[in-house]
């Protein structure tokens, strides 16, 4: 595949390009966690499906603080990129992995601590408590892992290199699935096995990861002087990088680079703190989803664990449906990160443009494919003779938010032009008024109209959201931002 510079090529083409590795990865990180569903319901049964159905909102709340985390970190690194400065990208990758290691221990901690506790909170059903507590408890011993894992992710799409973790996540894909079968079908480990399965992957991934990553730092030159200025290019382009992006303001970020006197910094607590300035909102953004479905499993839960099993299939496939949507969204935000950081504000309306057109070829896509398998796709998930109400909670839900899809397509790639100008106070407050929407009207209406409260409330915090981050892009005020000095 031919690699395009985001900072030169056809805004449409780059980005593109540069996202469509990202939604495979996300497509095979989230088609392994789809078929540790299918496994587990399949062979071990619809109680131990609710299960790994209570503990997947709690998991998924730590995992997208871990990729918002990644996602303001690579913001400050993009425009470091973008600007030519490597001495101080280097800084800020080194930076962003410190303070998210030490972050993921203090969270290991209190999620084996306090998990049990959330889920009696939360009304998980007594008959599926035992396991969903083993699988937490597991999940959390490797959370650390998991959190890097991610971490690095967004490293390397920071870098212009979305090839890596593509390769990464369909090895981790194969290995958890393989895992995953071994451990059920022949250790009997059920709801034990498949969370070992995902440790042991996702953290074997993470180890070659961040080797890979020291390797591809080692390709960006520290230059001291001008004659070198395409060095760092022409190097990271014969390891196969991506959108090495020395061609622009060259000289004057060369000459910024030689008032740095002294060894490159490990760590910098002026980087961190405009790191959290972007982090802080992007793991809001990013966990919106997963926040949302913590707070109302309380509502499903209430149903029963016959509805809380057809809900959990019906949130794993709406879980693969935005995996186009928040890819094209995070390629967004790195694409305005990088061009901002070389003084080319156009370039990001033009991609933005080509962000739309994206999203809303994929979700008329979704639709038509949700809309035609609804049934066959929540039968793979349940076993012959499970309770009807898991077949009809999980057909209900599927008919109900394919044709919605666009609306969070849509916020997410506003959003990402915010997050990826540093331009965050608005984009935090809409993200927070989505939460709160869905929760509100999920448990205010839940009562009166049933379990549909919790997937009628989804749609409408989405499309408020987009409201509030368009209205925003259109004043233009997010141009002026710049998150770094050269």
């Amino acid at each position: 595949m031919k690699k395009y510079n985001m900072l030169t090529d056809k805004p449409g083409r780059s980005l593109f390009f540069f996202a469509l590795p990202m939604i495979l990865g996300n497509l095979f990180q989230q088609f392994y966690t789809t078929v540790d569903s299918i496994i587990v319901g399949q062979f071990v049964g619809e109680d131990a499906l609710a299960a790994v159905g209570a503990s997947y909102s709690l998991t998924t709340v730590f995992i997208m603080i871990a990729i918002g985390g990644g996602i303001g970190a690579s913001v400050i690194t993009s425009q470091y990129l973008g600007a030519g400065l490597y001495r101080k990208m280097k800084t800020s990758v080194s930076t962003a992995l410190i303070t998210f290691l030490v972050l993921s221990l203090v969270l290991s901690v209190i999620g084996l601590l306090g998990n049990r506790a959330i889920l009696i909170g939360l009304n998980t059903p007594g008959n599926i408590l035992s396991d969903a507590v083993l699988y937490l408890e597991i999940y959390f011993l490797g959370l650390p892992f998991l959190f890097m894992y991610n971490i690095l992710s967004s490293i390397f799409n920071a870098l212009g290199n979305s090839r890596t973790p593509l390769y990464r996540l369909i090895f981790s894909s194969v290995l958890n699935i393989g895992m995953d079968l071994v451990m059920v079908q022949t250790f009997h480990l059920g709801v034990a096995g498949v969370a070992i399965a995902t440790v042991i992957a996702q953290g074997l991934s993470a180890v070659i990861s961040f080797c890979l990553l020291l390797r591809l730092l080692g390709t960006y030159r520290d230059e001291t002087n001008t004659k070198t200025v395409n060095a760092g290019e022409g190097k990271a382009e014969a390891d196969g990088t991506e959108a090495n992006s020395t061609e622009v303001n060259g000289t004057e970020a060369r000459n910024a680079e030689e008032t740095d006197a002294g060894k490159r910094k490990l760590y910098d607590f002026a980087m961190l703190g405009n790191m959290i300035k972007v982090a802080i909102p992007s793991m809001v953004q990013q966990s919106i989803v997963s926040i949302g479905m913590l707070l109302v499993q309380s509502v499903v839960n209430g149903f029963g664990s016959s509805v809380l099993a057809g809900y959990t299939a019906g949130m794993r496939i709406e879980s693969i449906c935005i995996v186009p949507m928040i890819a094209t969204g995070n390629a967004v935000s790195t694409f305005t990160a990088q061009n901002l950081g070389a003084g080319q504000p156009e370039r990001v309306r033009k991609g933005y443009v080509a962000g739309v057109r994206m999203v809303a070829s994929f979700a008329v896509l979704i639709c038509l494919i949700l809309t035609a398998f609804h049934g066959p796709i929540i039968n793979a998930f349940l076993e012959e003779g499970s309770d009807a109400a898991a077949f009809a909670t999980g057909n209900d839900y599927l008919t109900f938010i394919a044709f919605f899809f666009v609306c969070i397509g849509m916020k997410a790639i506003t959003d990402g032009v915010l997050r990826g100008a540093g331009d965050v106070v608005v984009f935090t407050l809409a993200n927070l008024i989505n939460l709160g929407i869905r929760v509100s009207f999920a448990f205010g209406f839940a009562g009166v109209i049933g379990v549909e409260a919790v997937w009628f409330a989804v749609p409408m915090g989405w499309t408020t959201n987009f409201v509030i981050s368009f209205i925003r892009y259109l004043s233009g005020k997010w141009s002026q931002k710049k998150l770094i000095k050269v």
